[in-house]
């Protein structure tokens, strides 16, 4: 093959030196029929390609081994066979080449494939108002000195490309709720589309096309915001690029370095600075003489009003314990006395656990997200201490209870009485009647007068209660007093003095 080199001197020598081919054959050492080739085409360069390849060993197997090339690229990844594997195979079925006559064969086929199914994709325009996506990932953080793996709910406008990002324990159904009305309270409104993967805390079936069997739950949310969910095709994340560009620019942008907190509540704070503060630094890609938090509050009346929040709980049946407890979640959780001997139904919220038996709240407590942890509530135990006084000496639930400064002082000083605590447990029982500020008050009275006794303190609350007044009698004219009586007791003396 002639190299660029030598085509160059062929051509200057013959069209700048005017030399003949003879003597540029003799001097370069290259035939008439090469000097001629080079003159007459005009190219600066030749390449050499082969238009049919021979394949004197494979070539009979092409079909077959199409047929097991196709097949095993169709396979799940763990699934596929190797190379190697693969012309085994075919000399099983009676080929008698060498391997790398398959493996070149393979990486033709592959390449050739892959021109034909190489992806493209058309940009994508929406209006104003018209849809968001949402995706998942996690990341990695410091909270209190502890590592810690996050979930990280990623919530995008596609006209505006305003991004809300909001950090969770877990990615459960509940936190989806949770995500959603805090994105939609951040924006002041939703949008008329919602795109999504295929969570299985949204879609519980795939069906041919676009078709979902959404989850029951998540289409009430969908309907309280007014969104129409569309869910994208599976392995498909191109159909929501957006949201899948945000993460990757999250976590270059916002967790690296990793961040270090104490709590969760001070790093979504931080997180929704950070996405103010990109908004309003960083230009829109398609209206580049604006910001992206300057498209973003022009798009905002034409979002669907934001509609409040949404009831967002997942919700289970559990029973409960003779102890006052009901197991959700690896943890327990405590509930009022009268509750026990009949099942509840337990309302796990992003943030907090509700406990409602027919109806009616038993029991409400801060979510807690450990393993194996058993979390009171002292006030639901109290019923329980009228029968059993003594338990509020060693009851784990009563460990290290804080009461208000003026029930703790007659705490304290009745704890050295012999009925001490039964005075006390008197006293916590009229928190249930009279509320839990006016026994604090008649407390604080009574520490006043420096006594220290629950029957003054319940004395003092039945004085502070505020009875129905009598009716007042009216009292006829004829029966009224003429002369106002006077308080003298020498009367009494003349009355003995007659008798």
């Amino acid at each position: 093959m002639l190299v660029v080199e030598t085509i160059a001197k062929i051509r200057r020598a013959f069209f700048r030196d005017g030399k003949p081919i003879k003597a540029i054959c003799r001097d370069l050492g290259v035939s008439r029929k090469v000097v001629r080739k080079v003159i007459r085409s005009g190219a600066t360069e030749f390449r050499y390609e082969r238009e049919v390849q021979p394949l004197p060993k494979i070539g009979r197997w092409s079909d077959e081994l199409n047929q097991l090339l196709t097949a095993n690229e169709g396979k799940p990844s763990r699934e596929r066979l190797t190379l190697i594997r693969i012309f085994e195979e075919l000399r099983g079925r009676g080929y008698e080449g060498g391997y790398d006559a398959v493996r070149r064969y393979a990486r033709k086929w592959a390449k050739d494939r892959g021109q034909a199914t190489a992806a493209a994709y058309v940009p994508l325009s929406f209006a104003p108002g018209e849809a968001y996506q949402f995706d998942w990932s996690y990341e990695i953080v410091l909270l209190s000195g502890v590592t810690v793996t996050v979930k990280v709910a990623h919530v995008r406008l596609c006209h505006s490309r305003m991004l809300f990002v909001r950090a969770y324990p877990r990615e459960t159904q509940e936190m989806v709720f949770d995500a959603h009305d805090r994105a939609f309270a951040f924006y002041k409104g939703a949008c008329r589309r919602g795109i999504y993967d295929n969570m299985k805390t949204a879609v519980e079936t795939i069906f041919v096309g676009k078709d979902r069997l959404y989850n029951r739950r998540f289409l009430q949310m969908c309907s309280h915001y007014l969104v129409d969910p569309v869910a994208c095709t599976p392995a498909s994340g191109w159909e929501k690029g957006q949201v899948e560009n945000q993460v990757g620019l999250v976590r270059e942008r916002f967790f690296t370095p990793r961040l270090r907190f104490k709590t969760l509540d001070e790093l979504n704070d931080w997180l929704l600075d950070k996405c103010v503060a990109y908004a309003k630094a960083h230009r829109h890609p398609e209206l580049t003489e604006q910001t992206i938090w300057e498209v973003f509050d022009a798009e905002r009346p034409k979002l669907v009003p934001y509609a409040g929040r949404f009831d967002g709980f997942h919700a289970v049946p559990a029973a409960v314990s003779k102890t006052c407890l009901v197991r959700f979640d690896n943890n327990k959780y405590s509930v009022i006395a009268s509750a026990v001997g009949r099942p509840v139904e337990v309302q796990a919220y992003a943030d907090r656990v509700v406990i409602r038996q027919d109806g009616r709240v038993v029991g409400e407590h801060r979510r807690s997200f450990g393993r194996g942890e058993t979390i009171y509530d002292p006030w639901h135990y109290v019923p329980v201490l009228a029968r059993k006084p003594g338990a509020l000496r060693n009851g784990a639930p009563f460990k290290d209870w804080v009461l208000p400064a003026a029930m703790e002082r007659i705490r304290r000083k009745l704890a050295g009485a012999d009925d001490g605590n039964r005075q006390m447990v008197n006293i916590l029982s009229a928190v249930i009647t009279d509320g839990l500020p006016a026994v604090e008050a008649a407390c604080a009275e009574a520490n006043a007068q420096g006594v220290h006794s629950a029957d003054v303190v319940l004395n003092i609350l039945a004085r502070q209660r505020n009875p129905d007044q009598p009716p007042t009698i009216t009292t006829p004219a004829a029966l009224t007093l003429r002369h106002a009586p006077v308080a003298d007791c020498a009367r009494y003396d003349n009355l003995r003095r007659i008798n």
